[in-house]
């Protein structure tokens, strides 16, 4: 009977029902702890050092998640995992929140936020197990769209439209613009704890909601069928060893490193470059602006250089687009040392420049992920290889964005930017003379 109640279900529950708020619920935990946490930090007056060192090695949970993955088959089923993480980092955002009113607020939400990224890791795993398990082959294909769309819809709320409140809400509490931290604390802690609270009860809103229209199929493991710790564990290095094995791995490696070594490096500099006051070499824009131009018109454009990459990709074949994909990726970082040499006012100028740094993102960022999908994952243990490659891929990053912050101290802004455009030179040298296992070329 528990198979049949669980089969009616899944055919009444439409996936236009779950499929967007799964993915958008996946999304918000990752840019409320990479990118939203950036620009309160910068504001309750953390040094840039700490701040990019810290917020990168948040993103460790979400690069090792497939160690745990296997052992997630052993208790219970997707479904709960999903419902857990989401409720859990819910009320750890809610902790978050609060401990801004505390003078060590940076040591307790930090380490919440550690927390938080295990669970919101976990929930990554677990919730694409529903989307696979729930959705025969026909709908995973029809709905890849949607999960991309409300990933980035989370970008455009949290980044964009929340930033943006943040901004407002520092002013309506008394904010002064270029004013000392001490002056502006309460306002900004205040602002800001609203802003974690409105992303805490919005997980906690969909958990709730998961509770009742996440579909499961799933039955839970019988304790006789279950494998045991160390069989899952035999099996992981099993898996392991054999990518270690595949042809040009070593050079494939490189690639996947030196492929976002710029961005590693510009990704958590350039938010808090926008939003440094012009005497220390900064932009000055206020986290109103920022919301628009970086969470409102760079999300539109890294969506839309996304699905520009698709259409060239398929029509010539990765092969012969891949060069001019990481040419697409790495020169618009030229953009933010434009930004950071002539410092402009305009903020048509600085909009275009961060659109165009955006849109090469998402155009060239295809090229990679395509790129471990074909080349680097085929074979027996596929997705797991995949997951093995983009963890890898995310070392890439998180490594040179732990040190970006002492670096951008240490050189200023304008040097900093400079010398990150000679650090995507070797992505240009391997991306130029790699070698392809699978032959894609288009006939």
């Amino acid at each position: 009977m528990r198979h049949k109640k669980n089969d009616f279900q899944s055919k009444r529950i439409n996936p236009v029902y779950w499929v967007p708020t799964a993915y958008f619920a996946m999304g918000l935990p990752f840019i409320a702890v990479n990118l939203v946490s950036l620009y309160m930090y910068k504001e309750m007056g953390i040094s840039d050092t700490q701040i990019t060192f810290w917020t990168s090695l948040l993103i460790l949970p979400w690069t090792l998640k497939f160690l745990w993955s296997p052992f997630m088959e052993m208790y219970r089923t997707k479904k709960f995992f999903v419902l857990l993480t989401e409720l859990l980092s819910g009320l750890l955002f809610g902790v978050v929140a609060f401990s801004l009113c505390f003078d060590y607020f940076f040591a307790i939400s930090i380490s919440t936020m550690a927390v938080i990224a295990f669970s919101g890791a976990t929930h990554d795993v677990a919730c694409d197990g529903v989307y696979m398990a729930e959705l025969s082959k026909l709908d995973q294909t029809k709905y890849i769209g949607v999960q991309g769309a409300f990933y980035n819809v989370a970008k455009l709320v949290a980044n964009g439209g929340l930033v943006a409140l943040a901004g407002m809400l520092s002013e309506y509490f008394g904010a002064v613009e270029g004013a000392s931290f001490e002056i502006n604390r309460d306002a900004y802690s205040f602002s800001w704890m609203i802003i974690f609270g409105i992303i805490g009860l919005i997980l906690v809103l969909l958990g709730i909601y998961h509770i009742k229209m996440l579909p499961s199929t799933q039955v839970p493991v019988h304790l006789t069928e279950r494998k045991k710790v160390s069989e899952v564990g035999r099996e992981l290095i099993v898996v392991i060893r054999n990518f270690f094995t595949k042809k040009h791995i070593i050079y494939y490696i490189f690639f996947i490193i030196l492929y976002r070594l710029g961005e590693g490096f510009i990704m958590k500099v350039a938010p808090l470059f926008l939003r440094s006051s012009r005497e220390v070499g900064g932009l000055g824009l206020t986290t109103t602006e920022i919301g628009a131009l970086v969470g409102i018109f760079g999300s539109a454009a890294f969506v839309l250089g996304s699905l520009l990459a698709g259409f060239y990709i398929s029509k010539f074949g990765l092969k012969k687009t891949l060069f001019s994909l990481c040419c697409i990726f790495n020169l618009p970082f030229m953009a933010y040392t434009f930004l950071a040499v002539v410092r402009p006012d305009n903020l048509y100028l600085i909009g275009s420049c961060i659109t165009m740094e955006y849109f090469g993102y998402g155009f060239g960022f295809v090229g990679l992920m395509l790129f471990m999908m074909q080349q680097i994952a085929p074979g027996r243990y596929q997705m797991s290889h995949y997951a093995f490659a983009s963890a890898i891929m995310n070392l890439g990053v998180m490594l040179p964005g732990m040190a970006s912050g002492y670096l951008s101290d240490l050189l200023g802004y304008r040097d900093f930017f400079i010398y990150v455009l000679l650090a995507t030179i070797p992505a240009f040298l391997i991306t130029y003379f790699i070698p392809f296992t699978y032959d894609d070329s288009k006939k």
